[in-house]
């Protein structure tokens, strides 16, 4: 998942939830533990970010022997007025791009779509 950043008081434009689907489009098998130490949450409310995006049917896991694979359902409309028409691909997309121009190459440049379940690839690429 890359270095962990540093910790920051005060407010963002990001929302924890924002953050938690982009480090699961990062790795859709990465773990709570290490998704709580990106995003600077606790392991308890991750969880329960996780919960809520797949309640509202952005995310859904599958049991992979003792891990989860998650996936990202890309067409869900992202829930704001102020967003209407916007797809959480089209946010995703924006935040690979940002991830491109600070030259970090993104892991969804190696997927076609956002989150895509990891089983459909061959296991050299994994």
């Amino acid at each position: 998942m890359g270095a962990v950043p540093e910790p920051h008081a005060g407010w963002t434009f990001l929302t924890n939830h924002a953050r938690v689907l982009a480090a699961i489009a990062d790795d859709p098998s990465t773990r709570i533990r290490d998704i709580a130490a990106h995003c600077r949450l606790t392991e308890r409310a991750v969880q329960r970010i996780i919960a809520d995006l797949e309640e509202a049917g952005y995310l859904s896991h599958t049991r992979h022997g003792r891990s989860n694979i998650y996936r990202i359902e890309p067409g869900t409309p992202l829930r704001h007025p102020a967003e209407a028409g916007l797809t959480v691909a089209t946010l995703l997309a924006v935040l690979a791009q940002h991830d491109e121009q600070r030259g970090k190459p993104h892991p969804q440049e190696l997927r076609s779509v956002p989150g895509r379940d990891r089983e459909a690839q061959p296991e050299q690429s994994r």
